[in-house]
């Protein structure tokens, strides 16, 4: 019996960056803490394509085209939902979170979740590079890894 886990080494593999428009002061953020962690762990800056979309609602649609063309390794979703006065946002961030599971379970292909749902401003700001760290750092090494483990599923082991 043995233990297996992803290495993160993303070097020689694709990667995907779908980043929702909406809430831009904290998404690009958490892009470029995806971004600067994929390349720091060996991906190459011709490896890594940013696909850019007006909000949350739209992740999962390239998503999944990105996901079933077989030409990226690891997708990485990033946006930021922050909570107002009506259910809008418990609508959206509950189908967006389902789907981009779904796809990830039905493709294979992993798909890191960077949505923040937050309820202010500062709460977002906070996890988008600041006292909370950058979650948009964290999915990307959740899909660094998790490419790398289908990668030695596939070969058997």
């Amino acid at each position: 019996m043995g233990e297996y886990s992803g290495r993160l080494n993303a070097s020689g593999r694709r990667y995907a960056i779908v980043v929702s428009r909406f809430n831009s002061v904290v998404s690009d953020r958490l892009l470029a803490g995806a971004r600067d962690t994929l390349v720091r762990h060996g991906a190459g800056e011709g490896d890594i394509v940013v696909y850019r979309v007006p909000g949350a609602w739209e992740l999962p649609v390239v998503v999944q085209q990105l996901a079933g063309s077989g030409k990226v390794d690891g997708i990485i979703a990033l946006g930021c939902l922050i909570r107002g006065e009506t259910p809008h946002f418990d609508y959206i961030a509950a189908e967006v979170t389902r789907a981009l599971g779904e796809i990830a379970r039905t493709t294979g292909r992993p798909v890191a979740y960077g949505l923040l749902t937050t309820d202010s401003m500062d709460q977002a700001v906070a996890r988008a590079g600041g006292k909370a760290g950058n979650k948009g750092a964290e999915a990307a090494v959740a899909v660094i890894e998790m490419v790398d483990l289908l990668a030695d599923l596939a070969k058997g082991l």
